[in-house]
């Protein structure tokens, strides 16, 4: 039965752009999505809300041979609505500005698609309605039972996805695939002498057996609530700083939006001009990786129908690539990496596949224990860096390091530095590489950032 779906939502995308080609486009490309999702999350081991949805639409992008660009998109698929949404995106193509710069990707740029393994776990599409309830109410009882402390649950839930995604073009792409996803979150919340400390931890995965057990996900987040409790602020220092793997890995985004090659063009990042330089140890390899085994974000073409590929952003420390699609690689006079992101109801934009920083060899306890006095992060606040001027300012939560242990809980502080910086500062990467959605990463330790307190 799905085979005989695949096939149809193909057929539908092909017979879009032959209709836009044949009322007059130049090129034309169609963007097709159908998902369902289903979700619960409880309270107090009651059901507080349970719910499933399904979506679907399809996008189309079409050139006319002026060289102007129109958008439509439509959830109706009744073959009328499906014709005059084609005839809607021409006409707001001839409203639009012409520009010499708009196009799909060629046959070249298109690229043979790689080899991305399973992305579809049966066990995830067929899960039972009551298996998120009964997961949800586990995380709840295990969390509960790690402290009396733990008074209640901020939120916890389960839930899953099943998507499908088609393209096809003028330009010779069609090509389609399915996927599943499935998830645990849970933010217990820890009480002692007036004082409320609020953690969360979840798990994010392709494949069910995978996915940490109800179980795992709501004792560590009681544990990382429970440990807060009779946090301090401490006095503004410089010292070693280390961010846990959640934290990491939002640095290891902020790199990313360095390496956007629209913010690169528009001479608004603090990477331009550093192609091929060194920025940072040889201990630091960040990657983009469309074709990693499992990853939420593994996809084999990406949201214009390019083949997704490896891209090392930093190798060994030296800045290698900048993140483009198409249209931005055209502006720039590059080539796409492969890094388009969208869904139907949008144009293309530069996004990220699966993103992260390869590990070190050293456990995170060993990068402790060598800190004499520092802060572990476990939590912050805010955006992070400024990509333009590379300012890093951030609220932040954690434990305070003291003769290689954590001592004591810290909160209401802020850590801040310099994105530059920052990176030739990295001294030690752990070996605990965590994925817990589409970016990864290990433990990170800084030499010296500035914590911002009393």
């Amino acid at each position: 039965m799905r085979g005989q779906t695949v096939n149809n939502y193909e057929q539908l995308a092909k017979r879009i752009v032959q209709r836009a080609k044949k009322k007059g486009a130049k090129q034309a490309e169609a963007f097709l999505e159908v998902g369902r999702q289903s979700s619960c999350r409880v309270r107090d081991g009651e059901i507080e809300d349970l719910t499933e949805a399904a979506s679907k639409g399809v996008g189309l992008r079409v050139i006319t041979k002026d060289n102007r660009l129109g958008f439509a998109y439509t959830s109706d698929f009744e073959p009328a609505s499906v014709d005059s949404f084609v005839d809607r995106a021409l006409r707001l193509a001839q409203t639009a500005a012409p520009n010499k710069l708009n196009g799909l990707p060629s046959a070249k740029e298109l690229g043979k698609l790689g080899e991305t393994g399973e992305l579809y776990d049966q066990a995830v599409a067929g899960l039972a309605g009551d298996w998120k309830i009964k997961a949800a109410l586990e995380m709840e009882k295990a969390g509960k039972a790690v402290d009396a402390r733990i008074t209640t649950f901020a939120s916890v839930g389960a839930g899953d996805y099943v998507s499908e995604v088609y393209v096809a073009s003028s330009e010779g792409v069609s090509a389609g695939y399915s996927g599943t996803y499935v998830y645990l979150f849970a933010s217990p919340v820890a009480s002692e002498n007036g004082q409320l400390q609020t953690s969360s931890w979840l798990d994010y995965k392709r494949f069910l057996g995978d996915l940490d057990t109800p179980e795992s996900v709501g004792q560590e987040a009681a544990r990382r609530a429970v440990r807060m409790l009779g946090a301090r602020r401490v006095k503004s220092q410089q010292v070693p700083v280390i961010f846990d793997p959640l934290m990491t890995a939002s640095f290891v985004g902020n790199l990313a939006d360095a390496a956007d090659g629209n913010s690169i063009y528009k001479n608004s990042s603090i990477f331009v001009g550093k192609l091929g330089k060194r920025l940072a140890p040889e201990s630091v390899t960040v990657v983009d990786d469309g074709l990693l085994k499992r990853g939420l974000g593994t996809a084999p073409f990406d949201g214009e129908g390019v083949a997704t590929r490896r891209t090392p952003l930093l190798e060994k420390g030296v800045l290698r690539s900048y993140l483009y699609d198409s249209f931005t690689a055209r502006k720039a006079k590059a080539k796409t990496t492969g890094n388009a992101s969208r869904g139907y109801s949008s144009l293309p934009h530069i996004g990220t596949n699966n993103l992260y920083l390869e590990p070190g060899t050293r456990p995170p306890e060993e990068l402790i224990r060598e800190v004499k006095s520092g802060f572990y992060v476990t939590a912050m606040l805010g955006r992070g860096a400024d990509a333009v001027t590379g300012e890093y300012s951030r609220g932040a939560n954690g434990l305070w390091i003291e003769n290689g242990e954590l001592a004591y809980p810290v909160q209401e502080v802020t850590v801040a530095g310099n994105l530059l910086q920052m990176m030739q500062d990295v001294d030690a990467i752990g070996s605990d590489l965590q994925f817990r959605g589409s970016v990864g990463a290990p433990s990170v330790r800084f030499k010296q950032l500035t914590v911002s307190g009393d």
